[in-house]
């Protein structure tokens, strides 16, 4: 065994390469999802209910700035889901695998994913 091996990593000065960083990403927007999944269920099931649970939550959306950054994290997770889902179906394909144009291909998911989030905000506020 080589004994030239690093013997303390300092976690802190590691650098992640944009492709880890693109697909922790998508994970954690995956995570969000399904959690936010469990609120918009609740949330669909006032708001069928009857005329009164939909203007329940209406005025909910409308009045509550914390309500609205949940949606706007909702969706903001969805954008970036598929943008990211999209990558990979991309790279499973056979294109961008390559080191280079793989860091290519996950910079322009990462943009288009806050791109997406700036149109969301945009959305859910005005």
């Amino acid at each position: 065994m080589s004994k030239a091996r690093p013997v303390n990593l300092d976690i802190k000065t590691i650098r992640l390469p944009v492709t880890a960083i693109a697909s922790i990403l998508h994970r954690i927007s995956a995570v969000i999802l399904w959690v936010g999944f469990g609120v918009f269920l609740v949330t669909a099931y006032f708001s069928l209910n009857s005329k009164d649970g939909f203007g329940y939550v209406s005025s909910l959306l409308a009045d509550y700035f914390v309500i609205q950054f949940v949606i706007w994290g909702m969706l903001t997770a969805l954008g970036y889901y598929m943008v990211a889902t999209l990558k990979h179906l991309v790279q499973d394909m056979g294109y961008f695998e390559e080191l280079e144009s793989g860091k290519m291909i996950a910079n322009v998911a990462i943009a288009i994913g806050i791109l997406l989030s700036l149109c969301t905000g945009v959305w859910v506020w005005l």
